[in-house]
């Protein structure tokens, strides 16, 4: 469902280049329910923000379904974004018209499309848990109430794909588990693709796999030991755990062999630029430079 390749997306001004993302590689699998985590300014969001078609990327390849990213056009664009992708952000204004009912909220963009089916707009507000309140207008419904609508919009033009940032960011705990059941039966009941961004690991734990992005690379994947546990059905996870309780890590080595170790390994073994990699036959060793004097 998603691939890409080499992405690479550049900030410039007058006075400043950023790179946000220098040849970052990612594979989504359709069907899939999947986290994007990592720190403040490793690129998460901007790799959100392109495959929702809200920026363009600078160089690389990157395909959504059918769609070449790097190719499409400005009127293909507004298509892509009408009818393949569903955007679900933290900060939930950004999906939600106010003085419409929730009912009304979830047509909007069927109406954009003309194709309005308000027999499918119960059911996502049904999905949801808001059957009894889909005729209030917004200021009658809490913030997670509000949450939820925004995700039942994200979904009224049948996507292939869900893009979700920091969804849960803004509330407790309590809603941030449902929200997540919600994801998850969405996920199972329409096959719809799901890309979470965020930075709570607990929240991260509950799919199957976790790509961790650093410094505008993936560097890191965490895949369940145990895939067939359906944590968010059974409660099962204790909000205090770890990620590695859950998952097994896996260092991402890209298609010419380059590879993130993590920093604090670096740090112990006092690596700055340089290392030494052995090879015995069964592992490769890497450590700190051996003297070349001599």
């Amino acid at each position: 469902m998603i691939e890409c390749e080499g992405l690479v997306k550049i900030f410039k001004s007058e006075e400043i280049e950023v790179v946000a993302l220098q040849g970052l590689n990612l594979s989504v699998k359709q069907g899939e329910m999947m986290a994007i985590i990592g720190n403040s300014g490793s690129g998460k969001s901007t790799l959100l923000n392109i495959l929702g078609g809200l920026d363009r990327p600078s160089a690389g390849f990157v395909k959504v379904g059918d769609w070449d990213l790097l190719k499409i056009s400005d009127e293909q664009l507004v298509d892509y974004k009408r009818n393949t992708v569903g955007f679900v952000w933290q900060n939930n204004a950004r999906n939600l018209l106010p003085y419409l009912s929730a009912l009304e909220n979830v047509e909007m963009p069927m109406m954009l499309t003309g194709k309005v089916d308000r027999q499918y707009a119960v059911q996502l507000l049904e999905w949801v848990g808001l059957k009894d309140r889909m005729h209030n207008k917004l200021h009658q419904l809490s913030g997670g109430e509000q949450q939820r609508v925004a995700i039942a919009i994200s979904l009224a033009n049948r996507p292939k794909i869900l893009l979700a940032d920091e969804p849960t960011g803004s509330v407790d705990t309590q809603t941030s588990d449902l929200i997540m059941n919600i994801f998850r039966h969405m996920n199972k009941e329409l096959g719809v693709s799901i890309v979470i961004v965020t930075h709570d690991l607990t929240l991260a734990g509950k799919v199957d796999r976790v790509v961790a992005i650093r410094d505008g690379l993936t560097s890191t994947e965490f895949i369940k030991r145990n895939p067939n546990l359906d944590l968010a059905a059974n409660h099962g996870f204790d909000h205090g755990s770890d990620l590695h309780e859950v998952h097994e890590a896996y260092v991402v080595v890209d298609r010419v062999g380059r590879l993130q170790v993590p920093k604090e390994y670096l740090h112990a073994l006092s690596i700055v630029d340089k290392a030494s990699m052995e090879f015995d036959g069964e592992k490769i060793i890497i450590t700190a430079p051996k003297s070349l004097e001599g």
